[in-house]
């Protein structure tokens, strides 16, 4: 099996997983907020790797600037997750 055709399977436990936790209300908004900017990081890397091959002849990870670019995405995505579970807790510290 390609490493492609890996990382396209991948995103179907990922989808339902985020299925799942929309789904409970224990959730953290803003975390799971942060679990769909992975999503969107997916969705800036994809085109992004093409690119670096189209243009440059070389995969994402060899392209410093490109590839930086879309890891950003996945950076703000981990911020924003961190950030909703600290607020859960913080509120559960405060409501004892």
């Amino acid at each position: 099996m390609s490493k492609e055709t890996l990382f396209a399977l991948s995103l179907f436990p990922y989808l339902g997983f985020l299925w799942f936790l929309s789904r409970t209300k224990l959730m953290p908004r803003l975390a799971l907020m942060g679990f769909y900017g992975t999503l969107v990081f997916v969705a800036v890397t994809i085109p992004a790797g093409i690119y670096a091959q189209v243009h440059y002849g070389k995969s994402l990870a060899n392209v410093d600037w490109l590839h930086g670019s879309a890891e950003s995405f996945l950076t703000v995505s981990n911020i924003i997750l961190v950030l909703g579970f600290r607020q859960a807790l913080m509120a559960a510290k405060s409501s004892q």
